[in-house]
């Protein structure tokens, strides 16, 4: 008498559930990382653009427009500078308010991004880091102690 060979159905059943246990496990921690990714890249380019706001400072005496009298505004600052990643699809877009000696960067959630905890990210001529909209901190000082790192 040969014996049957093969898979019960309660075996599958096992696989099957150790497969979504690993999965349910993986997955959240895929996507963090490509997140913090993400924020690292945003982050980044908010500093360039805030380098970028101080030499403009230093040719034009001034924030706010250029020595012609052109307003200052994300229209004219580096394609490289107004969203990340600079190529593909946008995850952050860069938000300019200036003022004649001040300025504040923002780099605002989006796309993929939308919905991130760490919320948007802002410098100012100061060099003042911020997070605002963050989602699921204590407060300002906790979001950007663990989004500005």
């Amino acid at each position: 008498m040969t014996r049957p060979t093969g898979f019960t159905l309660i075996e599958l059943m096992i696989v099957v559930v150790v497969v979504a246990i690993l999965a349910s496990i993986a997955l959240p921690s895929y996507q963090e990382s490509v997140a913090r990714g993400a924020r690292a890249e945003a982050r980044t380019i908010l500093l360039e653009g805030a380098q970028w706001m101080e030499r403009h400072l230093t040719e034009n005496n001034r924030y706010d427009q250029f020595i012609g009298g052109t307003a200052v505004s994300t229209a004219s600052m580096p394609s490289s500078l107004i969203k990340s990643p600079a190529d593909g699809s946008a995850r952050y877009n860069l938000s300019v308010t200036v003022a004649q000696q001040s300025f504040t960067l923002k780099m605002v959630r989006a796309g993929a991004q939308a919905n991130d905890r760490c919320g948007d990210f802002t410098v100012t001529h100061l060099g003042v880091r911020a997070v605002e909209n963050y989602i699921g901190f204590a407060n300002a000082t906790a979001a950007r102690q663990e989004c500005w790192r």
